[in-house]
């Protein structure tokens, strides 16, 4: 479904030529590799929602149909990082690509900033919607074919080619997470910039 649903969004014209190369290689990798994905991730039933998250979601502005949304949207991500984070322990490769980009730690980050603020979640789509699910999808096919005890050449080439869309996929999803703070960052900027001016200033009034 996550494929399928990265290629409609695709066509609305919603993400940038970078990601729809990576959509698409993801899909020939994984059909290349079985013909068919298998998902996983099993669905599970949103917890109980809590009065302190109810009343942050209502003082967000949100409204009941809207934080329905935003909850069964968070709890499948959830759902599929818990996935990714085993999946990224279960080969020397993938644990190597996951410190490279500290993927997990970048998912599990912007998770808790889109909790943080949840108007913001359409500034997430790529990562919710294409860059997550792909990402589980193909170390899901990587895990099981590598997993294999006899391997020929041609396995050996798909999985070095998907382990080359895993790297780019891990490092867009620490991409997502940065792209997503980076109003942080440049009000840290500006604070600093004014703390930097006020002692400057308070040196000089000292040497008067």
């Amino acid at each position: 479904m996550s494929l399928l649903f990265g290629l409609l969004l695709i066509h609305n014209g919603h993400f940038s030529i970078v990601t729809i190369v990576l959509v698409i290689g993801t899909i020939l990798v994984i059909w290349g590799l079985s013909g068919s994905s298998k998902k996983k991730t099993a669905k599970t039933e949103i917890p109980d929602l809590s009065s302190k998250l109810e009343t942050h979601y209502i003082k967000s502005g949100m409204t009941p149909s809207e934080i329905n949304f935003f909850r069964q949207t968070m709890n499948q991500t959830k759902l599929e990082i818990e996935e990714l984070q085993q999946n990224m322990q279960q080969t020397a490769k993938l644990k190597a690509v996951d410190l490279r980009h500290d993927t997990v730690k970048a998912a599990k980050a912007l998770f808790k900033a889109l909790v943080k603020e949840p108007n913001r979640l359409h500034e997430a789509s790529q990562f919710l919607y294409t860059h997550l699910p792909n990402l589980v999808d193909l170390t899901n096919k990587y895990i099981e074919i590598n997993d294999h005890e006899i391997k020929n050449k041609q396995t050996y080439e798909k999985l070095e080619e998907s382990s080359q869309i895993i790297d780019q996929l891990a490092h867009l999803i620490s991409q997502d997470y940065q792209q997503f703070v980076s109003d942080d960052l440049e009000d840290l900027d500006v604070e600093i910039s004014v703390a930097k001016q006020s002692l400057k200033r308070d040196n000089e009034e000292k040497h008067q």
